[in-house]
């Protein structure tokens, strides 16, 4: 028999009751067709401002819902969170009239919107609150709070959901990663060398608190675009890589390096920039200081000219073109748009990414591409919104440039997609947890992505398949230190499609 809003009512306040007088309930509704961080913030959030937290999980009949009722419901109540939670086969407002919470909790993003919660909460003194949670806690307690941790390194048993949802099977991985030979694909952007200086501690200065360290390792290892590309050519694309970087030995060691990887490598030279350093003094495992030497002047419009010149000759048998900005001058706007304009001519798919750390991008810029894939922190910079959830965030910059499709990657919480329906009529989203369990060193994850998954679009594969792919691939990557090349072997391995 299905439980009435009386005896849902009636089950709450017994649970009010096992805690104590005057226990605040809070409330929070939705479809939760996929549990992501966004969500677990909300809660979190909601569950800090009351004592006994309330989720409604909407109705099958409801608009946008994709998931059946009880496998939402089932996913809701496993989070701690989460003290009481049930289908809503009811109006909103009457639940709220029945159960009475003290306040109701929604995104951010519906501040300005007309929220219906509002006069039914006025008729006996509720509360309306809107957070969107704190994007600052750690990410790791939040993640493995809901879960134990992983005693392997690829923590795919995490991701079965996921792939059941969308009935991807192991051999269609298989097949996709056999296309990834007839790609040509080209790569436009920033040449960064990165020096890890592994060292051994000595100790404390006795004339100051530092700490003395003395290198017994250095590595250098291709980064920015150039690993982007590399990527690309070790999972099998015939891959090329346009770039512009000093008249310095840094850019004739990165040349040589990218050309043993099998890249084929146009520089332009540049004699008022030196091709861009990056050192991490390491010990431990840990990172002690970074270095950066760079320059981040625009270039000036003859090497735009040089660099738009070498592109249109590598364009007539392209099957991709990504655009791998780290915004240190290589990628000014004037040149996105010309290269942008060709392609669309074309129909050459593009697809983007504009790093945002130390210095300042805007991954907007880039239009109508095939695949966008920021960081939260792009992202927000990109919307001038840092209030706002998950799916709105992602929602709002797909109104902004207009891409097919968004991985928005979140660190240790895993990947949010967003992309429009087959009918256009609305957004879809689903996460991917992180893979790896124990990742050794965070740089280029979002390179491994970027490039993984756009070969897999670019081979006809379905932008959850692509997610997936590129989970792997930015798995592989964070558990070894440094940036080394992607090799399809790896990734078959991964996937276990050997």
């Amino acid at each position: 028999m299905t439980a009435t809003l009386k005896d849902h009512a009636s089950r709450i306040s017994a649970q009010c009751a096992e805690r104590g007088a005057n226990k605040k309930i809070g409330m929070v509704s939705g479809n939760f067709n996929v549990v992501h961080p966004g969500h677990l913030r909300l809660l979190k959030f909601a569950t800090d401002c009351c004592d006994i937290l309330v989720v409604a999980v909407n109705a099958d009949d409801r608009l946008g819902v994709l998931v059946p009722a009880h496998l939402r419901l089932e996913n809701i109540a496993a989070i701690s969170y989460v003290d009481y939670a049930f289908i809503l086969e009811d109006d909103l407002a009457d639940a709220i009239d029945t159960i009475r919470p003290d306040l109701i909790v929604k995104g951010k993003e519906h501040q300005e919107l007309h929220n219906p919660e509002r006069d039914a909460l006025a008729a006996y003194g509720g509360k309306l609150l809107f957070s969107s949670g704190d994007a600052v806690f750690s990410s790791i307690d939040l993640i493995q709070a809901e879960s134990e941790r992983p005693t392997s390194n690829f923590n795919l048993k995490s991701s079965a959901n996921y792939l059941n949802r969308h009935n991807i099977r192991s051999e269609d991985f298989s097949a996709i990663l056999d296309r990834f030979d007839n790609l040509n694909v080209l790569v436009i952007g920033d040449l960064i060398i990165d020096e890890y200086i592994t060292c051994d501690v000595l100790g404390l200065s006795r004339e100051d608190p530092t700490i003395v360290v003395t290198p017994v390792l250095e590595q250098k290892f291709i980064g920015g675009a150039g690993i982007v590309a590399s990527h690309a050519r070790g999972l099998g694309a015939k891959t090329s890589y346009l770039t512009v970087c000093g008249d310095d030995h840094e850019a004739t060691d990165g040349q040589k390096k990218l050309e043993d990887y099998g890249v084929e490598v146009i520089l332009a030279r540049d004699p008022s920039r030196s091709t861009t350093l990056k050192q991490r003094f390491r010990s431990a495992g840990k990172t002690l200081l970074r270095v950066s030497k760079l320059k981040q002047h625009a270039i000036e419009q003859s090497l735009q000219d040089e660099i738009f010149d070498h592109f249109t000759r590598l364009a007539a048998n392209l099957d991709l073109l990504v655009f791998s900005d780290f915004n240190y001058g290589v990628l000014p706007q004037s040149l996105v748009n010309r290269i942008a304009a060709y392609c669309r001519e074309r129909q050459i798919p593009m697809v983007a990414d504009s790093q945002t750390s130390s210095q300042i991008g805007n991954i907007a810029r880039f239009e109508k591409m095939l695949l966008l894939k920021p960081t939260e922190v792009e992202a927000r910079l990109a919307i001038q919104n840092h209030d706002i959830g998950l799916v709105a965030v992602a929602e709002a910059l797909a109104r902004k440039c207009d891409p097919e499709h968004i991985l928005l990657t979140l660190g240790a919480e895993g990947t949010l997609i967003q992309t429009t329906h087959p009918d256009k009529s609305a957004w879809m989203t689903d996460r991917l947890p992180a893979l790896c369990a124990s990742p050794k060193d965070p740089a280029g994850a979002g390179d491994a992505m970027l490039v993984s998954a756009s070969l897999a679009l670019a081979c006809g594969a379905s932008i959850w398949e692509a997610a997936y792919i590129g989970s792997v691939a930015s798995g592989c990557q964070v558990a070894t230190v440094g940036n080394r090349p992607l090799s399809i072997d790896e990734i078959r391995h991964e996937l276990g499609v050997l």
